[in-house]
């Protein structure tokens, strides 16, 4: 989960220091390298695809956990070549930097220094994987991380990597996997891989069915289900590397998820492990949908805490309604699934983007890209699900028209925001219109609705009634 970026707090630690007074992180690295059967003399090789802000995060974190031990491990991430830093950006990051003596330290030791004074005067222009290699994330100036190892050609990155950590947007994550599987056809271990990414997408041929990122990369890759896990859960990147107490979850089968969240497991980033693989990411990318709402009612209503709290009520029953129509048996909106969903619609990017969008300082002709932020994933996501639920084969019947309608129907809230984003037919007010409408049901309505399991449609996941 990506979001604001504060500078960075007051902490007992540096960037890139070594938090290893006891050897634990040396024992969960030497546990993880057996279960993998990496021999001895052969570092376990890490490798993050994507440099958003939450997939840099994530492997600096690493990075600072386990990077002094490289004759056990290597971690490298991927970006894209070529995405160059404008003067304004890197303006902003020169002052950044002088704001931090340890990172202005480390720049000149590092003879780095020079060129971000370049840049600033416009001397010299930088991009990108540069920057990062220093540390900086380009979606997330105000927070340094550690220095990284950065990869720029895909191949390199990826051939001989044992974890592949996908912070790619779900928007993009087949492309790459696509090309991934290409150096991968001569493999012989199968590597595990952890995906970040929160969307969907809809198929709706033959049968109309969800496919979530790690589906993706499974068809992409032909990698085992087994192999592939999610990783989700109430964080905002920049507070977490600021070391922000939060925690997560690891979803997916259990040979390698529990391993796997007692190795990320840290003082501040408590790692659960949990089975519903589905839910969780599914989840994902519904709080990604709804968090623009939020940051609408928010604008639109002048932080009002009552507007925000119905509006919360009645999309988080839209959520459950969803979930329900996808599994027999969802993990319930409750602690961490609930809390990410809260931290979302609070202060992600997504309802920071619903927050503008309403206040008139962004427009939907500016797409779903935003400088400094990155990719909107709220957008294709409210696409997917509408379109999905919109199949009249999978119509259900009103309870109180008694009469067969699409699911979608009995999402208002999702509508609306289909009717604003995508079809441009509506205003941001149409949000509160649609929260003052007095024909709205009762929350608890659909919610008990959906839990009588009668609208379960395991077709939407591409299994047999």
């Amino acid at each position: 989960m990506v979001g604001t970026t504060e500078g960075m707090a007051n902490s007992g630690y540096s960037n890139g220091s070594v938090q290893n007074s006891n050897g634990v992180q040396e024992e969960k690295l030497d546990e993880l390298r057996r279960l993998i059967g990496k021999a001895e003399g052969d570092p376990m090789r890490i490798v993050g695809v994507g440099a958003g802000a939450w997939g840099s995060v994530f492997a600096a974190m690493l990075q600072d956990n386990y990077g002094h031990l490289r004759d056990k491990v290597q971690i490298r991430i991927w970006r894209r070549p070529g995405r160059f830093v404008d003067r304004a950006t890197a303006e902003h990051l020169f002052e950044v930097i002088n704001s931090r003596e340890d990172v202005l330290r480390r720049l000149i030791r590092r003879c780095a220094y020079l060129k971000y004074v370049e840049a600033r005067l416009g001397d010299r222009v930088l991009h990108a994987d540069e920057i990062l290699k220093d540390g900086f994330c380009l979606n997330m100036i105000d927070t340094p991380l550690c220095p990284m190892k950065v990869v720029t050609n895909l191949q390199e990155a990826v051939w001989d990597a044992d974890i592949v950590i996908n912070g790619l947007p779900s928007t993009e994550t087949r492309e790459v996997f696509e090309e991934i599987s290409k150096y991968w056809k001569e493999r012989i271990t199968v590597p595990i891989i952890i995906s970040l990414a929160k969307g969907i997408e809809a198929e709706l041929e033959p049968e109309p069915r969800v496919i979530t990122p790690t589906q993706m990369i499974n068809r992409a890759t032909g990698v085992p289900m087994e192999n592939i896990l999610y990783l989700g859960g109430p964080n905002i990147a920049s507070e977490i590397y600021n070391k922000e107490y939060a925690n997560a979850r690891i979803c997916g089968a259990e040979k390698w998820r529990k391993p796997l969240a007692k190795f990320l497991r840290q003082p501040h980033f408590i790692v659960w492990d949990n089975g519903d693989l589905i839910t969780h990411e599914v989840m994902g990318g519904l709080k990604n949908a709804y968090a623009i709402g939020a940051g609408m009612v928010a604008a639109l209503t002048n932080e009002s805490a009552t507007s925000k709290s119905v509006y919360f009520a009645h999309c988080t029953s839209e959520m459950i309604f969803i979930t329900h129509l996808l599994s027999e048996d969802p993990e319930k909106l409750s602690g961490p699934l609930l809390a990410d969903t809260y931290v979302t619609l609070l202060k992600g990017r997504n309802a920071w983007y619903g927050q503008k969008l309403a206040d008139g300082e962004l427009s939907l002709e500016m797409g779903d890209s935003i400088k400094g932020k990155g990719m909107i994933q709220g957008i294709s996501a409210v696409k997917a699900f509408y379109e999905l639920l919109s199949q009249s084969c999978l119509s259900i019947l009103h309870s109180e028209e008694n009469k067969p309608v699409a699911p979608v129907e009995l999402c208002p809230i999702l509508k609306t925001l289909y009717n604003i984003l995508i079809a441009r037919e509506a205003s941001s007010q149409a949000i509160l219109q649609a929260l003052r409408d007095q024909t709205m049901n009762d929350p608890r309505d659909r919610i008990a609705m959906a839990q009588t399991h009668a609208f379960y449609r395991p077709s939407l996941l591409g299994q047999q009634p």
